[in-house]
């Protein structure tokens, strides 16, 4: 099942799967455990697998991972950009939710270049995340999100 955002500045609207593919939840567990030990990232992976899917848009994805937008230039992102351009959809975003507090930016364990890609078309683009807070120690980290 596919869902449309908004079209971008060439017209063609950006084509969403309802879910992620199987495949990007082991890619974010390859990012994740760069940051954190193999059991956290997989009790994150898994966090991700049971949330919600949600939309935001690709500007304040971009702002809150403090990631540069990435250019047409980039054979992801081209890639990306022409699966838009023929309507093919694309996969939804896992993203780990930052601590405003700690100065700690959400992680987008996976789909930095669909992110990039969407805000090429148009950087208000409704993007589909699910997002997960971090697990971890202390009181304040749980699974929810």
């Amino acid at each position: 099942m596919t869902k449309d955002s908004d079209k971008g500045h060439d017209g063609n609207p950006v084509l969403w799967h309802g879910e992620p593919e199987e495949h990007d939840y082991p890619a974010a567990g390859r990012y994740l455990s760069l940051l954190t030990d193999d059991a956290r990232a997989a009790a994150i992976v898994e966090s991700l697998r049971l949330a919600p899917v949600t939309h935001h848009v690709a500007k304040d994805i971009l702002r809150a991972s403090g990631l540069p937008l990435l250019t047409r230039d980039n054979p992801h992102v081209a890639s990306d950009l022409a699966k838009i351009a023929d309507g093919r959809p694309l996969s939804p975003v896992l993203l780990v939710r930052g601590d405003l507090d700690a100065g700690v930016a959400a992680q987008i364990a996976d789909g930095y270049h669909r992110v990039c890609a969407s805000y090429l078309t148009d950087e208000n683009t409704d993007i589909p995340v699910k997002l997960v807070a971090p697990i971890g120690p202390g009181p304040s980290r749980s699974l929810e999100p």
